[in-house]
């Protein structure tokens, strides 16, 4: 399982568990995945309390995190653990989500195809532009007075 394609790592084998790794933005999910009844626990505490002071219904968390393993058709079938660290809710809920979709190209290589034409196997890699000097954020510029 640990063979390095490229550059790229695949998942790692990790006792019972599948490791994996998903970036977005500047946050980052350490994912592991196991057999289980289909609980997800972001930071130690479940997915929906660690999310709830952001989201405003729990249907956008329920599709974003859950889309990997409906795409594969395997709700339900895997637990997962996530720590995650860096960014906002959203960088942090789209890092989880590449974990989780890497994670199960590592139990079997039949959903790496579903998966990649889902588009959940690409990271996504924008990231914010930096502020420059006399400038007010990265573009934008004093309003200009011809008089």
């Amino acid at each position: 399982m640990e063979e390095i394609q490229g550059k790229r790592r695949l998942p790692k084998k990790v006792g019972d568990r599948v490791h994996a790794v998903g970036r977005r933005k500047s946050a980052t999910a350490r994912v592991y995945l196991s057999e289980g009844e289909g609980t997800i626990t972001v930071n130690r505490r479940p997915a929906d309390q660690y999310f709830a002071s952001y989201l405003e219904s729990e249907e956008h968390l329920e599709k974003t995190l859950k889309q990997p393993f409906y795409v594969t058709g395997t709700v339900g079938r895997f637990d997962v653990m996530a720590r995650v660290r860096g960014g906002g809710y959203t960088g942090q809920l789209e890092a989880v989500r590449l974990g989780i979709a890497r994670a199960l190209t590592g139990v079997t290589d039949e959903y790496k195809e579903p998966l990649r034409k889902a588009g959940f196997l690409t990271r996504d890699s924008r990231e914010v532009e930096r502020k420059k000097y006399g400038r007010r954020k990265a573009r934008k510029s004093e309003q200009y007075s011809k008089r």
